[in-house]
């Protein structure tokens, strides 16, 4: 039986996941929108930085491009160059480089010929300056950007004139380059407020990122971005998330010179984990303070309701006089009431039900009675009448005594059985025997019956049989059902079937008959009184009286096939011990099989 929840328990449990889903919607709708601002805001104060770092380089490049007229205008710079002499002019230069505080600086004539070269970084070399001059001077913009043996510059071009330059006497080109390191990294993180990095293509040129955590970078700058802004994107640096903003320092330029700049989104959210955990403790709160309020709320109002289940059982065992609490003016009063009122009411209809089924049943029996009786006083009368005559042979009257006899006992069987069944439940006097014996005893009182004409009834027994059972009642038991058996068989070629088979605790017996079989509407209600089928003078008590008899004896009977040839009842009887039976001298603990064969 399944465990029945209190209503007040389901309203509770429903008010509180109520509770606990707005709690809950409530933090994910304020975490969420506390992100959303969060990143808003980061990428703002990137995008701010971006700015700041462009308008910055602007002042850079228009500083760094003075510095190189500058220099193209110093008249031991144009006495160099007017010299044609590669050494000369390398040697000279190197105080001049010295004075424009440049990483890189570059002489060549008006043809692109490297002169001189200067720079901080050993590893450059002069091929690879000329192959980039010789690529840059083609190119109309005095400003661009070298990539050397890793080292990435910002290069500056200026031409050197003879004279005036609307003269246009040229005498060679100078460059000036400045280096993109860690130094100017740091320069612009701090202008920027956040970390930064250069990157020529995908290669890392400068960074203040955490050198461990660069490989994520680059891994997550060369992914494509999630958002639908290329220039911002979400990045994972180890176990920290960042914001990151990205711009191209020189469209134009290939592969590419780009600045990213980034922000920690964990460290800034940690600010408002204190506010999650607020809002988690008020819900929580809530959570028991409506639990608590709820729980008297619903105790208070759901006490009636219990008295009122506690009724509606009580009715169900039949008790009508269970007290309720109708007090109060509210709808479970109401109902309350309405449930008195009907309770009273069928209280009543149920009286007047038994009254009218006790009156039913007396006309049902004394309806079946008087049949039967007058059915058998008709022969009886008018045998009577033949057995005044004084004419009759002795032959003759021998056999008007004997149907006046078989009459008498055949209304003497109808009122036992009328007795049987109005009889409460005794106490039985049961005595140690044979199942078997008694078995066979009612095998033959059928056999003697006047009804039964050519039917073979076949006994199988199997193991032990003997107990302790009223061998009196149980002969009734079995005579009803063989009587119902053989009468049910067809008169040409009758056949009842009987098995008593050992069980652990008693036996079980089946009794079987190949007659008409029992009609499906009266399977359900066979053993109800008067319910008879295919006899003439069929009383209905016949199985009605087996299964009381059967239950005062604590044993079943039912009912295992009704169809045409194969009527079955199966019955289990209890063995209980006796003191009488000693230590089974008899010989009842040996398994037997006998055949009993009666036609």
């Amino acid at each position: 039986m399944a465990t029945r929840v209190p209503l007040r328990f389901k309203f509770l449990i429903l008010l509180l996941l109520g509770v606990l889903t707005v709690t809950i919607t409530t933090v994910v709708i304020v975490r969420q929108a506390v992100d959303n601002q969060l990143r808003a805001e980061i990428f703002g104060d990137l995008r701010n930085s971006l700015l700041t770092f462009r308008a910055f380089q602007r002042e850079r490049e228009v500083m760094f491009s003075r510095s190189a007229g500058l220099l193209a205008d110093l008249p031991t710079v144009k006495a160099l160059m007017t010299t044609d002499d590669v050494k000369t002019i390398q040697d000279a230069s190197d105080a001049t480089w010295r004075l424009s505080g440049s990483d890189l600086l570059a002489l060549a004539d008006p043809a692109g010929k490297i002169m001189a070269i200067h720079t901080k970084v050993k590893e450059v070399t002069l091929a690879e300056i000329q192959d980039a001059f010789t690529r840059s001077i083609r190119l109309p913009a005095n400003q661009q950007w070298w990539f050397l043996a890793g080292h990435l510059y910002e290069v500056f071009f200026q031409p050197i004139y003879f004279g005036p330059s609307d003269e246009n006497r040229l005498l060679g080109v100078v460059a000036i380059g400045y280096e993109i390191n860690e130094r100017s990294a740091r320069q612009v993180s701090q202008i920027a407020g956040s970390q930064v990095t250069f990157l020529y293509g995908d290669t890392v040129v400068a960074s203040t990122i955490d050198p461990v955590r660069l490989p994520d970078f680059v891994r997550a700058f060369r992914e494509p971005a999630a958002s639908e802004d290329p220039s911002t994107r979400d990045i994972q640096l180890g176990p920290e998330r960042y914001l990151a903003s990205t711009v191209e320092l020189a469209p134009s330029f290939r592969p590419g010179v780009y600045l990213t700049v980034i922000k920690s989104y964990d460290m800034l959210s940690a600010r408002f984990q204190r506010l999650y955990r607020t809002l988690a403790a008020l819900g929580m709160l809530a959570l028991l303070g409506q639990s608590l309020l709820a729980f008297v709320t619903f105790r208070r109002y759901t006490r009636p309701l219990d008295k009122l289940v506690e009724g509606v059982r009580a009715l169900g065992r039949g008790d009508f006089g269970y007290p309720l609490d109708m007090r109060g003016r509210d709808e479970l009063a109401e109902v309350t009431a309405s449930f008195t009122r009907m309770r009273d009411d069928l209280q009543q209809t149920q009286r007047q039900l038994l009254e009218s089924e006790k009156l039913a049943t007396i006309g049902r029996m004394a309806s079946s009675i008087s049949h039967d009786l007058r059915h058998q006083l008709t022969p009886v009368v008018a045998n009577a009448e033949f057995l005044a005559e004084r004419k009759l042979d002795p032959e003759q009257s021998e056999e008007l005594y004997q149907e006046l006899r078989d009459a008498v006992g055949r209304m003497t069987e109808l009122i036992d059985s009328l007795l049987e069944f109005g009889k409460t439940r005794e106490r039985l006097s049961p005595t140690y025997g044979s199942v078997k014996e008694t078995m066979q005893q009612a095998m033959r009182s059928v056999q003697r019956h006047p009804s039964v004409h050519k039917v073979d009834i076949t006994l199988t027994c199997k193991g032990n049989s003997d107990g302790w059972f009223d061998a009196k009642r149980l002969e009734r038991v079995f005579f009803n059902l063989l009587l119902n058996a053989s009468q049910a068989a067809p008169s040409d070629a009758g056949k009842v079937d009987v098995g008593i088979q050992e069980r652990p605790g008693g036996v079980e017996i089946t009794i079987q008959d190949n007659g008409v079989g029992i009609p499906e509407h009266l399977v359900a209600k066979i053993f109800e009184p008067f319910v008879s089928f295919g006899k003439e003078n069929g009383t209905g008590l016949g199985l009605t009286i087996v299964k009381k008899l059967m239950s005062e004896h604590g044993g079943t009977i039912e009912l295992m096939d009704s169809s045409p040839g194969h009527t079955m009842f199966r019955l289990w009887l209890p063995l209980g011990a006796g003191p009488e039976t000693g230590g089974g001298d008899d010989g009842s603990a040996i398994a037997s099989e006998t055949t009993f064969s009666s036609t």
